[in-house]
């Protein structure tokens, strides 16, 4: 409490300002900040991609056709089909990326200190990786579910076009002609592929913001330097992510481009799709998705960080050296 500064007007008027000082959130009101910044960025770095996930999907789905890569992809999609088409998915893309951040690093922050709670700080800080990788692994299992049906919806509008007319549109006729179990035919390639490419993604950020905060201290670096650090980071934890996750990446978008023949399972498709792929046709695309991945993976830090900083959210769980 402050000290009386001997007028009671003054003290009022002292008492009312420190009142009106937002504290620090805690809680779920802190989980919240954590998940909308996530939101954000998800959201907003996978939209402004859009055009460069349509050429790669293109590139994965029609080898034989879109093999002068990612330029010539870009060209070959505007050639035949207009500028408009680079467009393909975006409604998808942007719901599919809010729902899926919000999971995603709401949830990795939440398992993060429930890691620290449970093991305690100094343990969990001797086996920080451990813990990287398992709060990653379990935030990205439930944003998967979220992400997985729009994801559905935006590969079916990618690869075919006439599908239907947009998210609304595309979402709707899949579930009345399909069925629910449609929009998770690809939930095994999803999990397959965004468990192990969120693992890489937060350990190897963490890793090289590590080693830069420690070569220069965060609290010695201006706000733009430390957003420098964070886009240094998440470019070098999204060229990781994208070569760990490629191969199942392919295969999403490989099941999802038709529905599968009656009575043939998903694990019967995946392993069909796995054959026909190989080692080099799963590779398919990558020099497209390295571009993307490490282009939207580091503008995701810098945007969560600054996000979070605009939203009061500076009270998560700390174990770096």
């Amino acid at each position: 409490m402050a000290s009386s500064t001997g007028s009671p007007k003054v003290d009022a008027a002292v008492q009312k300002a420190l009142a009106a000082v937002p504290s620090n959130p805690t809680g779920i009101d802190l989980y919240s900040r954590f998940a909308l910044a996530g939101a954000l960025c998800c959201s907003v770095t996978h939209g402004s991609l859009t055009p460069v996930d349509v050429v790669k999907t293109r590139i994965q789905l029609d080898p034989a056709k879109y093999n002068t890569g990612l330029v010539g992809g870009f060209k070959k999609v505007v050639q035949s089909e207009g500028w408009l088409a680079l467009l393909t998915g975006a409604g998808p893309t942007f719901a599919g990326y809010f729902l899926q951040g919000a999971f995603k690093f709401g949830g990795y922050e939440f398992f993060k200190a429930q890691a620290v709670n449970n093991l305690g700080y100094e343990t969990a800080s001797k086996n920080r990786t451990a813990v990287y990788l398992a709060s990653a692994a379990s935030a990205e299992f439930f944003a998967s579910i979220a992400l997985c049906p729009l994801e559905a919806t935006r590969i079916r509008l990618v690869s075919d076009p006439t599908y239907a007319n947009g998210l609304i549109g595309g979402f709707s006729k899949i579930l009345r002609t399909e069925g629910l179990g449609a929009f998770y035919a690809g939930f095994g390639p999803i999990l397959f592929k965004q468990i192990p490419y969120t693992m890489a993604k937060f350990v190897v950020y963490e890793k090289v913001a590590e080693a830069a905060f420690r070569r220069f201290p965060k609290e010695t670096l201006s706000d733009p330097m430390q957003t420098v650090v964070n886009l240094g980071s998440g470019l070098i934890a999204g060229f990781a992510a994208a070569i760990v996750s490629q191969p199942a990446d392919t295969m999403l978008s490989k099941i999802n481009k038709t529905k599968g023949a009656p009575g043939e399972g998903t694990v019967t498709r995946l392993i069909k799709i796995g054959r026909e792929l190989g080692l080099r046709g799963s590779y398919a695309g990558i020099g497209a998705r390295l571009f993307m991945v490490g282009t939207l993976t580091a503008g995701q830090f810098a945007i969560y960080g600054d996000v979070k900083k605009l939203l009061n959210a500076t009270g998560g769980t700390e174990i770096g050296k």
